[in-house]
């Protein structure tokens, strides 16, 4: 059996998690707490970043190549699932989207939420633990209003993300904004066609695992779980 070491608030642990859902396969998941930086799991990345998945005594670092290995081994075997388009440029355009979130908003909005917001109140005072800064959350909330623009821009413009089929520049976007939503960050109200865009990726199977995920002492906001809002 697959075994994915992820953390419930990382964007990038949800996009593979997505991933796997669509594509029907079982995995155990181990929720890594990587501030701890546990020597078991430095020996497997020593990077001591999440995802890191482990597939028959293989281990796959980072959401990016975890990805692409699942295509590679188990998506291009599944023609009807598979979440990679077929031809150069419909992959290009998902790659592309795919870094966005994975990069852009990451270092922009994401990493920086979900430290102040939650990473710090599960650590330690020794190993960094407090309050948020509160400097840090104004920089969030300045910087994420242009990101929905753009997402909201491409879910009016066409089917999917990416183009007119389901890809994992949506599962990957979706995963990212499920952190955010869970948290409250997301104005739903800042564009139509990508509320109406999550709620199609939200109302997947696949997606019914991300919504049942609980940080201790935080509960989502009210909405998190309705699937229509």
């Amino acid at each position: 059996m697959l075994t994915l070491f992820h953390n419930p608030m990382s964007a990038g642990s949800r996009a593979v998690r997505l991933m796997l859902g669509e594509l029907g396969l079982d995995v155990q998941l181990i929720s890594e707490n990587v501030w701890e930086r546990r020597e078991e799991f430095l020996s497997m990345n020593p990077a001591g970043t999440v995802p890191v998945l482990q597939d028959d005594g293989q281990t796959i670092i980072g959401a990016w190549v975890i990805c692409e290995y699942l295509d590679e081994t188990q998506g291009a075997l599944q023609r009807e699932r598979r979440l990679f388009p077929e031809d150069p440029g419909g992959r290009a355009e998902m790659r592309r989207i795919m870094d966005w979130c994975l990069s852009k908003f990451e270092t922009e909005v994401t990493r920086y939420a979900v430290h102040e917001r939650v990473t710090k109140r599960l650590m330690p005072a020794n190993m960094g633990g407090g309050a948020p800064d509160s400097q840090a959350l104004r920089a969030v909330r300045a910087n994420i209003g242009y990101h929905l623009k753009y997402l909201g821009w491409l879910a009016s413009t066409r089917n999917w993300l990416a183009g007119d089929s389901l890809t994992q520049a949506d599962l990957t976007a979706a995963a990212t904004l499920s952190v955010l939503d869970y948290l409250g960050e997301v104005d739903w109200s800042e564009s139509d066609p990508l509320k109406d865009w999550y709620v199609r990726v939200k109302s997947r199977p696949s997606f019914r695992p991300l919504l049942a995920d609980r940080i201790r002492g935080m509960p989502p906001v009210s909405h998190y779980v309705d699937l229509d809002f």
